[in-house]
C-alpha cells in the first residue's frame, strides 16, 4: 500500500518526503518497527512516543505521523496531523480496508454490565445463527479463539486488525465494549455502529490518569451516541435526560418504567439445580417470560439491553429466550458443573467491593452455606487484603483462605493480612495455602443446598509467583478432581 492511500480521507499532510512511498505496515509502538513501516506518535498520560522517533527511524521506519515537530533525515517522510490518536484510527480503518462495514456493528457503553451484556448479546444472536465476534474486557473472542487485551477498548489499530479477522472467519457481527476513555482517546472512531447501548452511570474512573470530573467522564459516554445509527438507553439511569437531549441519532428505551420500549416487570430470583439467575416478563414489542443464567436481580437490566438490540439484528424470540437461558460470562458469577445438589461458580471478585458485591447477590438465594475461597495479590496495598477478609468474614459462613497472584511475596505473609480482617469478624475460616488443594476441599466438603465462590481469579489461566506466570485454569483443576485425576 502507498502512502498516499493510508492517509486518504484522513486529517493528515505530508509535509516532507514523498506521499507516493511504498509501505509494509502501521505501528505506534517503536520496538515493532520494520522497514518500511509507518511509526504514529501516540501521546499518553506517561508516554509521549514522539520521543523514540530516533529509535523508529533505526529500525527503518518510512514514514512518521507525528503532532510534534520533530527532526528526522531527509529520506524520511513526515505526515502531520493534529491529534496521532485519532490519525490512528482513520490509518487503521484505511488500512484493513473498514471491516466494520462489512458487519452488523454493536458498541457498548456504561459504568456496569458491558461485559455481561456483551455476553448475552453474543449468545442470543449465537442462536440466532449469525456468528459474533466480541472485543472488551475478556479480550477478542472469534469463534473459540480468545486473543488478549491490554484495555477494555483496545487501541484503534487491534480493533480494525481484528475486525478484519472477524470478517474473514465468517463473523456477521461484532460486540464491542467502549469504554469512556476507549472513546476519549479516539480508538473507536472511524466506525459508525448500527448500534450504540448505554447501560447505566456511577461514579467511577475518576483521577489523573482518566477524567478529571465526573461531568468529563460522562461527556465521554455521551460521545457513543454521537457515531451510532441508532441509541439504545436503560431509561431508568439516572441521567437518561441529559444523555437522550444531546443525541445525535434516534433513541429507544429499556427499562422498569411503563414508558420503556423494552419493559420488564416480576422479576425474580431463580435456583435450580445447575442454575442460579432471575427471571421477569418482557413486554413492549413483544410479551413472553425470559430466564436469564446469571444472578442478581441487577442483571435484568443487562438482559433488557440485550433483548432491546437482538430483535433488531434477526433475532426471534425463540433465540432470545436460548441465549438468555444458556448464557456464561467466563469469570463473572460462572458456573461450573460439579455436582446437583450445590452450586460451584468461578468469579473474578479480587477487591472488598466487588467481593461484597457478589456475596450479597449470593445470600439472596438464601444457600444452606455460602462458602467462599479466596486469597490476595502481592505486592499491592495490604489495606486490599484486611478489606477482603473483613467482607468475607461478615457475608460467607465459611471463609476458605488459599493463594492468588502472590508475586514476590510470601504466601503466608498475605494470608496473615486476610486473616487480620478476618478478626474483625465472628466468620468461620480455614487456610489451605496451595489453590488446587484448596479447590479439592471445597469440593470434597459441599453440602446440599451450599453456593461456593471460587474469588479471584476469573478469567485468567494463570497464577504468578517470583515474577513468573504459570498455567493454572480454575475449571482444568475443577474437572482434574471430578475426575479422580
Amino acid at each position: 500500500m502507498k502512502l498516499s492511500e493510508l492517509i486518504r480521507n484522513s486529517d493528515c499532510t505530508v509535509i516532507s518526503g514523498y506521499a507516493d512511498v511504498e509501505i509494509k505496515d502501521l505501528v505506534y509502538d517503536s520496538r515493532k518497527v520494520m522497514p518500511g513501516d509507518v511509526f504514529v506518535c501516540l501521546k499518553g498520560y506517561n508516554i509521549d512516543a514522539h520521543k523514540f522517533v530516533p529509535m523508529a527511524i533505526d529500525k527503518g521506519a518510512a514514514a512518521i505521523v507525528a503532532s510534534d515537530e520533530i527532526s528526522v533525515p531527509e529520506n524520511i517522510t513526515v505526515v502531520k496531523t493534529k491529534d496521532t490518536r485519532k490519525a490512528l484510527a482513520e490509518l487503521s480503518a484505511n488500512f484493513f480496508g473498514h471491516p466494520a462495514k462489512e458487519l452488523i456493528s454493536i458498541a457498548l457503553t456504561g459504568t456496569k454490565g458491558k461485559t455481561t451484556t456483551a455476553c448475552m448479546i453474543q449468545s442470543i444472536l449465537t442462536e440466532a445463527g449469525i456468528k459474533t465476534g466480541t472485543i472488551g474486557t475478556l479480550g477478542i473472542v472469534i469463534g473459540d479463539d480468545i486473543y488478549k487485551t491490554n484495555n477494555t477498548t483496545p487501541e484503534s489499530f487491534e480493533i480494525q486488525q481484528y475486525l478484519r479477522k472477524m470478517v474473514n472467519e465468517g463473523c456477521k457481527a461484532f460486540v464491542i465494549e467502549a469504554s469512556s476513555l476507549g472513546l476519549k482517546w479516539h480508538r473507536t472512531d472511524c466506525i459508525e455502529f448500527d448500534y450504540g447501548i448505554f447501560t447505566n452511570f456511577s461514579h467511577d474512573h475518576i483521577g489523573d490518569s482518566e477524567h478529571a470530573t465526573l461531568e468529563e467522564y460522562l461527556e465521554c459516554k455521551k460521545l457513543l451516541f454521537k457515531q451510532s445509527k441508532l441509541g439504545i438507553i436503560n431509561r431508568d439511569c439516572d441521567v437518561y435526560d441529559e444523555v437522550a437531549k444531546d443525541a445525535d441519532c434516534p433513541m429507544e428505551t429499556f427499562g422498569f418504567a411503563e414508558r420503556c420500549d423494552v419493559r420488564a416487570s416480576n422479576g425474580e430470583l431463580t435456583r435450580k439445580p445447575g442454575f442460579l439467575g432471575v427471571s421477569f416478563d418482557v413486554s413492549g414489542y413483544d410479551d413472553y417470560r425470559a430466564d436469564v443464567a446469571v444472578p442478581g436481580r441487577f442483571n435484568i437490566y443487562n438482559a433488557l439491553a440485550a433483548i432491546s438490540v437482538c430483535r433488531h439484528c434477526g433475532a426471534d424470540r425463540e433465540a432470545i429466550l436460548r441465549g438468555l437461558s444458556n448464557v456464561k460470562v467466563k469469570g463473572r458469577v460462572e458456573p461450573v458443573q460439579a455436582g446437583d445438589n450445590y452450586t460451584l461458580l468461578i468469579d473474578y471478585a479480587h477487591n472488598a467491593l466487588s467481593m461484597e458485591n457478589v456475596l450479597t447477590t449470593l445470600r439472596k438465594y438464601k444457600p444452606n452455606r455460602l462458602i467462599t475461597m479466596f486469597g490476595a495479590g502481592g505486592n499491592r496495598p495490604k489495606v486490599r487484603r484486611y478489606e477482603m477478609g473483613e467482607i468475607s468474614g461478615k457475608l460467607s459462613d465459611l471463609s476458605v483462605i488459599t493463594e492468588d497472584n502472590s508475586r514476590f511475596e510470601d504466601v503466608m505473609d498475605i494470608i496473615e493480612d486476610i486473616k487480620t480482617g478476618l478478626a474483625k469478624t465472628d466468620g468461620k475460616y480455614i487456610v489451605i495455602p496451595d489453590r488446587r488443594e484448596a479447590i479439592r476441599w471445597c469440593i470434597e466438603n459441599a453440602q446440599d443446598g451450599d453456593i461456593i465462590v471460587l474469588a479471584g481469579k476469573g478469567h485468567e489461566d494463570y497464577q504468578e509467583i517470583k515474577g513468573v506466570k504459570y498455567h493454572m485454569d480454575e475449571r482444568e483443576i475443577i474437572a482434574d478432581i471430578l475426575s479422580g485425576k
